[in-house]
């Protein structure tokens, strides 16, 4: 497409979030008029978001920067139906009681990347329990499930792909598309909203709101989708050995958050500051032209302003700094993730193997004992020679700690309570 006319979806296109949109020409035209509404579903599935969610949040963040309102979109009822997209089984159904706590947590993340409140840029967060609970069956079925062609549901990737690979698919998760449809057609009636966006295994879901919103209500709607993201390397993005990249620091330290980004693969670092990063261009260009040694720098920069976005600037430079004493002084910063340990406990022994994964550095005791058999495990900066290694009380350093290693770039800190 020609240079867009709207500061959002030139800021978009030059940062690299677009994948596909509906009428770019109608959707820019709209942009650059006035301020615009839009939103992004996101389901409680877990007590956290992940890495995997940045791109979807960025997203958010840059609407609301270049003029625009957002709508956050809890799926407090769509939870309770799972989304199939992209998923070879059924989610196992939570209880209201968990998806109420996973709305919870979820939601103190995004204060961190948009500014809440009354205004005309503020942002909104909904929650679609609000009318998807309330619905009666058989007039939603008449009033809305008339407008969907069973023959081309089974065509959207989300059915196509599970049937194809002989893997169930309940009518329960089948009804998740016209859910999120109905999501778009009534956010536009309560909010003015006009925009859906979300990530490109969402383009069907997406295509449907649209459709509805103009056969039931003659609506305009638009459609945006980002690209999934996958490493230099082809990785999944957000995938480590040791699970998944969370956004809650108590599902993983700002240190921890810290660590993913500075061991980004070369490749990426550029790709990775212009999306998931605030910095201009012109400073995005300059890192990435680095070479060599210089790159660990521009790796630095990076992990230390998405951690500033996550978790605050105060957090970020912590991390940063304890990053700087555990690998450059060989000392182990206040800001490493910490076990709190019982004496009572230490005093008995426990296994090295058994500490390392209670620490967050292995997965299993497993993963633990064959990091200890392959060398990589280190207890106070030494070693652990042997998968029997018992650590008690006289491993404890002069401020009554114990560093644990798993390889050069994670640590933890085991602290006597």
């Amino acid at each position: 497409m020609t240079r867009p006319k709207s500061d959002f979806v030139a800021t978009l296109q030059d940062r690299g979030f677009i994948h596909q949109m509906t009428d770019a020409a109608g959707l820019d035209e709209r942009c650059s008029k006035g301020v615009v509404v839009a939103y992004i579903g996101f389901d409680c599935t877990a007590d956290s978001l992940h890495v995997g969610h940045l791109m979807q949040i960025m997203t958010l963040r840059w609407f609301q920067r270049t003029g625009h309102k957002p709508i956050v979109l809890m799926g407090g009822g769509t939870t309770k139906v799972g989304d199939p997209s992209g998923r070879d089984e059924t989610r196992r159904l939570l209880s209201d009681a968990d998806i109420a706590a996973n709305k919870a947590s979820i939601q103190k993340t995004f204060a961190n990347y948009l500014t809440f409140g009354d205004g005309p840029t503020d942002a909104i967060m909904a929650d679609n329990a609000e009318w998807l609970d309330r619905l009666a069956y058989i007039p939603f079925l008449r009033d809305v499930g008339r407008h969907f062609s069973i023959n081309r549901m089974l065509t959207m990737d989300s059915v196509r792909l599970r049937l194809e690979r002989d893997q169930p698919l309940t009518f329960l998760e089948f009804n998740y598309m016209i859910l999120q449809a109905y999501d778009f057609l009534e956010l536009s009636r309560r909010y003015g909203c006009v925009l859906q966006m979300g990530g490109s295994d969402q383009w069907g879901n997406i295509v449907n709101g649209i459709d509805l919103g103009r056969r039931i209500d003659e609506r305009q709607l638009f459609g945006l989708t980002t690209p999934l993201i996958a490493t230099a390397s082809g990785a999944k993005m957000g995938k480590t050995a040791s699970g998944a990249v969370w956004l809650n620091p108590d599902r993983l330290s700002p240190y921890d958050f810290w660590q993913f980004w500075r061991n980004t693969e070369d490749a990426d670092v550029g790709r990775f500051l212009r999306l998931f990063t605030d910095m201009p261009l012109d400073e995005v260009a300059r890192l990435e032209a680095l070479s060599g040694a210089d790159v660990n720098e521009a790796k630095k920069i990076l992990a230390t302003a998405a951690t500033a976005l996550c978790h605050g600037q105060e957090a970020a430079n912590a991390a940063a700094e304890t990053a700087r004493r555990t690998f450059e002084e060989g000392v182990a910063g206040d800001a490493l993730p910490t076990l709190d340990l019982g004496r009572a406990e230490l005093e008995a022994g426990i296994p090295a193997y058994e500490l390392m994964r209670q620490a967050g550095l292995a997965a299993s005791n497993g993963e633990a004992r064959r990091l200890v058999k392959g060398g990589g495990a280190r207890l106070n900066d030494q070693p652990i020679d042997s998968e029997q290694r018992i650590v008690t009380p006289a491993d404890l350093d002069a401020d009554g700690r114990i560093k644990l290693s798993a390889g050069r770039k994670r640590h933890a800190i085991v602290r006597i309570v």
